[in-house]
């Protein structure tokens, strides 16, 4: 038994019944590597990780593995969900060593925390194309014992490779948006959606910028067609539970087809959100459905009663059957439906392109043919079709329910609350579901009262908090405020974002580090969206809406300055930081709008427009205007004339842009 026993982590424990002597994260293995002059080995997964599972299964029950590990090694398991600080930074080594990164992640580092070699997934030995862990494991002991000095040099370039680097300061012009439009219109895939070529991750940022930028801009451009392509080709793919609703994390096909299994808190969170907007913009019944789809999901696996959000859905029950869970036989289907169901559901979900690689009878489910279709091609109606598809799924649903379901991380990370409160307060204004507006609100009081102890706030069990749970808290708070009016979760929001200012802001180049203080000996300051919005973008706008809702100007300067500060990085990377246009967006185009009395709170609160901050003034103090309850609108730093009736407010919204 080594000492991960007594770890928080799920994905630590179950490694705690390995052979091999493993540390947690910990001074202590440092010193005991530096004491018996002992390389390092590092691996750093997550408990939804297929491939963390196989090379467990596979490496790290080999005898031979474990003996050579045991011996010239000291080992330390990371879970990348507990400490995404060190995860990250050492995925930028092993990127810059073999140009790729990923889970499970294998890395090699000095006595003294510096990372000299990696890579991902290793098997036991040479297969697929990759070399063996066997024979890495010696060469690796072979080059540390006979090249310590060159190592050493090696080491330290490349920390200081990937350490942080001043960049030059950029304006903040309307050109960027334009700038920003034409890298998604070239990223794009217009055969199957999404953008570049497999692996297909959604992209939630670029998402929220097509959607934002489609309510200014009208719905006859080209964003339009980018936006309703890629979410009606993820929606009809793999990618989607078609069964069980919500998302898995990524496509490995073009197509969308077959996924990669797991499903995340904050992959579903986002596209619930991206999914919320686009019903609002468009008034599609069908992106209606698939956002209370995740809404479903998320409540009936990944939410914890007495409040807050669960981590993850791991990909799988077992390494040897990926995606096991969600897939189908014919024969399976066959056993569950009638006669008409059968028919049905096969023209409609069941198709040789969903068969899996290592079992191709078993397939994916994903949308073949529409309702539509298949009631011309069976002579039936429509609407008969769509009641038999809604039984059939049913049937299935309460099948699949029976199979032993893949492990859920019931840790309530922070961050990912922050993200998905956000979501489902989203879903209560926009949707109308008044459930999700108290699921929202008492996972928001859970969180703070087991991760904000004595005015720190904290991701997890004893790791203190980062810049992303700093951000996405606070995201989430002003959304509680905007959608209840109480001025507690303001007060907390700008508490927090005072100190978040204190601990994580660069007060001599701008924008926020990751965390408080160095990691690994560095500290990194991102703005790109992998995979989901820069906590630094977010954080922009969370101090554009702190100086709306109390006229700090400090926030507005400290936004200004980090906009600035990534300017040249964001124009270069383009699309991997479509959140900072959309935080440039926020800038240029944002609108205060104060509530005085409370007739037209509610028409406020269902109306879609980008960039609104809804203020409640303290007291509800009215000014002379009629003697009526009013919203007084305020673009930027103009306010404009009150507006006291609802049809002459729904005006406003639709033409003044």
């Amino acid at each position: 038994m080594n000492r991960l026993i007594n770890e928080k982590s799920a994905y630590l424990r179950h490694a705690a019944s390995q052979k091999i002597d493993w540390y947690p994260w910990s001074d202590e293995a440092f010193e005991r590597a530096g004491r018996e002059d002992k390389p390092v080995f590092l691996s750093s997964g997550a408990i939804w990780c297929h491939w963390c599972h196989v090379m467990a299964e596979e490496s790290f029950n080999d005898e031979e593995v474990i003996e050579i590990l045991n011996k010239d090694f000291i080992c330390i398991k990371i879970d990348r969900d507990e400490r995404p600080d060190i995860d990250r930074r050492l995925q930028l080594a092993v990127q810059a060593i073999t140009g790729t990164g990923g889970w499970p992640l294998s890395v090699f580092l000095t006595p003294e925390g510096k990372p000299f070699f990696g890579g991902t997934y290793f098997p036991p030995d040479d297969r697929y194309g990759r070399p063996g862990f066997k024979r890495i494991l010696k060469k690796v002991l072979d080059f540390y014992r006979k090249n310590k000095d060159t190592l050493m040099e090696q080491s330290s370039r490349l920390m200081d490779l990937i350490s942080e680097k001043k960049t030059a300061r950029g304006n903040l012009e309307s050109d960027l948006i334009e700038l920003a439009r034409s890298a998604i219109i070239s990223a794009y895939d217009p055969q199957n959606g999404g953008f570049g070529r497999a692996p297909k991750f959604p992209m939630p940022g670029t998402f929220e910028f097509l959607i934002n930028r489609i309510f200014f801009e009208g719905n006859d451009s080209i964003l339009t067609r980018i936006l309703n392509t890629t979410l009606k080709s993820m929606a009809k793919g793999g990618i989607h539970d078609q069964i069980g609703g919500g998302f898995h994390r990524y496509s490995t096909d073009e197509v969308w087809i077959i996924p990669h299994f797991e499903k995340l808190c904050d992959d579903n969170a986002w596209l619930l959100r991206n999914y919320i907007d686009a019903y609002s913009l468009t008034g599609l019944p069908y992106y209606e459905e698939v956002a209370k789809g995740i809404i479903n999901f998320i409540q009936t696996t990944l939410y914890d009663r007495d409040g807050g959000f669960y981590a993850s859905q791991d990909a799988d029950v077992t390494p040897d059957d990926e995606g096991g869970y969600f897939t189908w036989t014919y024969q399976e289907i066959k056993g569950l439906l009638d006669e008409k169901e059968l028919i049905v559901i096969t023209e409609h979900l069941f198709h040789e392109k969903g068969s899996m690689h290592h079992a191709p009878y078993k397939k994916v489910l994903f949308v073949v043919q529409e309702p539509e279709e298949i009631a011309e091609k069976l002579s039936m109606k429509t609407e008969e079709i769509r009641e038999i598809i809604s039984r059939a799924k049913s049937k299935l649903l309460a099948a699949r329910r029976k199979r032993q379901e893949p492990f859920v991380d019931r840790n309530i990370y922070t961050s990912l609350n922050g993200m998905m409160i956000t979501s489902f307060l989203k879903a209560a204004r926009f949707l109308g579901i008044d459930d999700c507006e108290e699921v929202a609100l008492k996972s928001l009081n859970r969180v703070f009262s087991i991760r904000y102890l004595n005015g720190e706030l904290f991701h997890s069990e004893n790791v203190k908090a980062l810049l992303d749970d700093y951000i996405y808290i606070i995201e989430a708070l002003l959304a509680a405020y905007e959608s209840t009016g109480s001025r507690d979760y303001l007060r907390k929001a700008s508490e927090l974002m005072d100190k978040c200012i204190e601990r994580f802001y660069d007060s001599e180049s701008g924008g926020f580090f990751d965390t408080e203080e160095a990691v690994l000996g560095i500290r990194l300051k991102t703005i790109e969206d992998i995979p989901h919005p820069s906590a630094n973008s977010l954080a922009i706008i969370m101090l554009l809406k702190l100086f709306h809702l109390t006229d700090k100007r400090t926030y507005l300067e400290l936004a200004e300055d980090s906009l600035r500060a990534f300017s040249e990085r964001a124009q270069e990377a383009g699309i991997l930081c479509s959140y900072y246009f959309v935080a440039l967006d926020w800038y240029l185009n944002m609108l205060r709008l104060s509530i005085y009395g409370g007739e037209l709170k509610k028409t406020v609160l269902k109306t879609f427009r980008p960039y609104i901050t809804i203020h409640y003034p303290q007291g509800e103090i009215f000014f002379a205007y009629e003697q009526k309850s009013y919203i007084l609108p305020c673009l930027r730093e103009r306010c404009l004339e009150p507006i006291s009736e609802k049809e002459e407010f729904l005006r406003f919204i639709k033409e003044y842009k």
